[in-house]
């Protein structure tokens, strides 16, 4: 059993945290050889000082001397902004970088670390949301592999491994539902900033967080599975499963189905795609079943949550639809954070750009990010009306 080298981008995240515990709980399999971080320096130096990566990068000059006096030790390197980033992403030392940085700022990384031969462990939902049918090139004309992260993409991957794709009848990813899945939908006018971050099994960041309470995470799942998988979205589907047990499941021709289960801890996935082919026993706790007493599985209730209608319709769209609605909800997450607007007009707000901006064509890079800054213009003019 080889050891990987990896490359952490968004050490100071939840799922960077999680990683590095990944790391040093597996110290023969995982070493970490180059990290970032971005706001939280004190964090990094921290995972810095533990696991000893020769590079690090932070967002600019200032970070870096903050860095360096918290540093009981020399590194090698240390890069700052975008293009460290990039750097870092090319880090001569690494076979595969995880990308676990928070909306579009993996986007470059992703494919600086590809052409420099690197596999992709993907914890960036966006950077498939985004642009998926480019990196899913990029990837191909490496000869990488991309290797998903989040645990309902991370559920398929296992329970597809070493089957044929035509045999696959449709993707079943799950929802927990998130905090107001039973709420009638007028009370969630009223919904505060706490009972929105109040998730009821993961222990996320706040934007994800938001997001699982909007049912978008799984609209955003849904386009970047259709990407991995080379499935069509009208093949993938989405159950509320509100233990978060049943990671996701796939269904095939025969009306067979396979599900992956484990407890609700990103380690679970991490330690998969970091070791993967390989499984390694580690400190992670077995399910006990006797305990588990029932698995509950409803049907999403569309009419009250409409982000799932909305990613299928960007995904139908194709082009620069999908990233104009990952723009816009970003957006409308951060204003409803910040106590601009209510709960509902995160789906209003992200409906109305889509509707003004979702026909813009994809084609590029430069072109996809050109009509993810329209969509969030759009959407902060919307926002304030």
């Amino acid at each position: 059993m080889s050891c990987r080298h990896i490359v952490l981008l968004g050490a100071t995240g939840s799922i960077g945290q999680s990683a590095c515990r990944v790391a040093r709980e597996l110290p023969e399999r995982v070493r970490v050889v180059g990290m970032s971080g971005f706001r939280n320096i004190e964090r990094l130096a921290v995972e810095a000082n533990l696991l000893r990566p020769a590079a690090l990068a932070v967002p600019d000059a200032a970070a870096e001397a903050e860095l360096r006096t918290k540093l009981d030790y020399q590194p090698a390197a240390v890069f700052t902004g975008p293009a460290g980033l990039d750097q870092l992403a090319r880090w001569e030392g690494a076979d595969l970088v995880l990308v676990a940085i928070v909306g579009t700022g993996g986007l470059r990384p992703t494919f600086a670390a590809l052409e420099a031969g690197k596999d992709i462990a993907l914890a960036s939902k966006e950077v498939l949301v985004v642009a998926g049918e480019l990196v899913m090139a990029a990837a191909r004309r490496s000869g990488r592999r991309i290797l998903p992260v989040d645990s309902e993409h991370n559920a398929i991957f296992q329970c597809l491994e070493g089957r044929d794709p035509v045999q696959v009848r449709r993707l079943i990813l799950t929802a927990s539902g998130g905090p107001f899945r039973s709420w009638p939908e007028d009370k969630l006018r009223a919904v505060t900033r706490q009972e929105a971050l109040r998730h009821p099994t993961w222990r996320m960041g706040e934007k994800i967080t938001i997001d699982s309470a909007t049912m978008f995470n799984k609209g955003l799942e849904m386009i970047e599975a259709r990407w991995l998988f080379d499935v069509d979205i009208a093949r993938i589907d989405v159950v509320v499963h509100p233990q978060s047990i049943v990671h996701s499941m796939v269904e095939f021709v025969d009306g067979s189905v396979l599900a992956q289960m484990s407890h609700s801890d990103m380690r679970f996935p991490i330690q998969y795609a970091l070791t993967w082919p390989d499984r390694i026993a580690g400190s992670l706790p077995p399910l006990e079943w006797a305990r588990l007493g029932r698995l509950d599985f409803e049907e999403p209730r569309y009419d009250v949550f409409p982000a799932l209608d909305l990613a299928r319709q960007a995904a139908e769209r194709g082009g620069a639809a999908p990233a104009v609605l990952n723009a816009a909800n970003e957006v409308a997450v951060a204003e409803f954070l910040a106590g601009r607007i209510a709960f509902p007009r995160i789906w209003q707000i992200v409906t109305a750009v889509l509707e003004r901006c979702g026909d813009r064509p994809g084609g590029d890079l430069e072109s996809l990010l050109a009509s993810d800054l329209e969509a969030r213009e759009a959407a902060l003019a919307e926002a304030r009306l």
